[in-house]
């Protein structure tokens, strides 16, 4: 019963977009008008305002990385054990993709994704982001380093912990990270994939 009630709360938690409340409460467009129309970070950014970008990263980092927080810290104390936690880290990851607040008309889920592995470990969500650092920075695409990042993710996850029901959670997120990018995996085939920082349409 209370496994249900967190992962419930963790999936509203998730369904918080902060691309769109940010965006509004900065005074720009809707991110699901312009660009890649995702309500991502990414996406912000190319509204020029690097501001709204950072605290949308931020905002969706900070959810995924909270919710599993809050069933690692108090989980237990309700009989909450590892595959609740990993109920808890898949719900906050699908509330971003599919909210219940925005028509289920969410982003790609990569902030989240970051957020969630840091509330796992910390270290497994440094190892995943230097990943996505050294790819953005070699390559300038968000996309092809999100996928870099959500492959090696469940490897880093085996590496410092071995196999358990959470490395399951982390599979599927990777998973869904890249179904959520397969449009974008197109894109860098074609050679028609928007580049880090490059202006709105």
């Amino acid at each position: 019963m209370y496994t249900v009630l967190f992962g419930i709360a963790a999936y509203l938690i998730g369904s918080v977009s902060f691309a769109v409340v940010v965006s509004k409460l900065f005074g720009l467009a809707d991110p699901r008008t312009y660009g890649s129309k995702n309500p991502g970070a990414t996406n912000v950014l190319r509204s020029g305002s690097r501001t709204a970008a950072i605290v949308t990263l931020f905002g969706d980092c900070a959810k995924g990385w909270f919710a599993v927080w809050v069933a690692q810290k108090f989980g237990p104390q309700y009989g909450i054990e590892d595959s609740g936690i990993g109920l808890v880290a898949i719900a906050v990851f699908l509330g971003h993709l599919w909210p219940v607040f925005f028509r289920f008309a969410g982003g790609k889920g990569v902030a989240t994704a970051l957020g969630v592995l840091l509330g796992l470990n910390v270290w497994l969500g440094v190892a995943t982001l230097v990943t996505w650092l050294v790819i953005a920075y070699a390559f300038r695409y968000s996309s092809l380093a999100a996928l870099v990042a959500s492959a090696f993710a469940p490897f880093y996850y085996g590496l410092l912990f071995g196999t358990d029901v959470k490395l399951l959670a982390v599979l599927i997120m990777s998973c869904l990270l890249v179904y959520r990018h397969s449009k974008n995996i197109g894109n860098l085939i074609t050679g028609k994939e928007s580049r880090i920082g490059s202006k709105k349409k």
